[in-house]
C-alpha cells in the first residue's frame, strides 16, 4: 500500500468513533430442577447474554435476603472494587465485608452449561430440588422457589408501588404522594 496507505491506517485509528456499547444485562425468570450433586442448568437466554469477559465464571455469594446472587466473573471484578473502598476502621465496613465476602465462591459452567452450587450456600437460601434464576441487571439471584413466593405474598400492590416510586422517582414515596 505504500505510505499513503500506511498514513490512512494511523489516521483511522486515531479517530475516535464511540464503541458499540453492548449491555450485557440479565432479566427474566426461570425455573431449573437441581440434580444429587447440586449442580444446575444454567438458563440458555442468559447465557446468551454472558460477556465474553466472563468466560462462563461467576463467583456465587449469599444474598441481603434469603437467596444467592451469582455475579458473572468480570463484574464480580466491579463489586470488589466497590467492597474495597469500605473503610476498614469503621466498624460498618468491617462487617460489610466480611459477610459478604467471606460466603464468595468461584464457579463455572461445566461442559453441560450447568453450574454447581456449593451445599452450605443451597442451604442458606433453602433451596432443594428446584431454583429460580432471577434477572436483576448486571447479576443473577438464585431463589428457592417458595422462599420467593412467601416474599412476594408479603409485598402488596401498594407496598411495590410506593417502593417503584421512590426507587425510580429519586424521592421517597410519602413526597410523591404530596403527603
Amino acid at each position: 500500500m505504500g505510505e499513503s496507505g500506511d498514513y490512512l491506517s494511523t489516521l483511522q485509528k486515531a479517530i475516535i468513533i464511540p464503541p458499540l456499547v453492548t449491555l450485557h444485562s440479565f432479566k427474566g425468570q426461570y425455573e431449573h430442577s437441581i440434580d444429587a450433586k447440586g449442580r444446575i442448568a444454567f438458563p440458555a437466554k442468559m447465557r446468551k447474554l454472558l460477556s465474553p469477559d466472563a468466560q462462563e465464571r461467576f463467583v456465587i455469594v449469599r444474598g441481603l435476603e434469603t437467596c444467592l446472587y451469582l455475579y458473572p466473573e468480570n463484574e464480580w471484578h466491579e463489586v470488589e472494587n466497590a467492597l474495597s473502598k469500605a473503610n476498614n476502621f469503621t466498624r460498618a465496613g468491617r462487617i460489610a465485608k466480611r459477610n459478604f465476602l467471606r460466603y464468595a465462591e468461584d464457579a463455572a459452567l461445566d461442559k453441560q452449561h450447568r453450574i454447581a452450587l456449593p451445599t452450605e450456600h443451597m442451604s442458606y437460601a433453602q433451596i432443594d430440588g428446584k431454583a429460580l434464576f432471577i434477572g436483576m441487571g448486571q447479576y443473577i439471584e438464585i431463589w428457592s422457589p417458595d422462599i420467593l413466593a412467601k416474599v412476594d405474598e408479603e409485598l402488596d400492590a401498594d407496598a411495590f408501588e410506593a417502593i417503584f416510586e421512590q426507587v425510580m422517582g429519586g424521592g421517597n414515596a410519602t413526597e410523591s404522594d404530596g403527603k
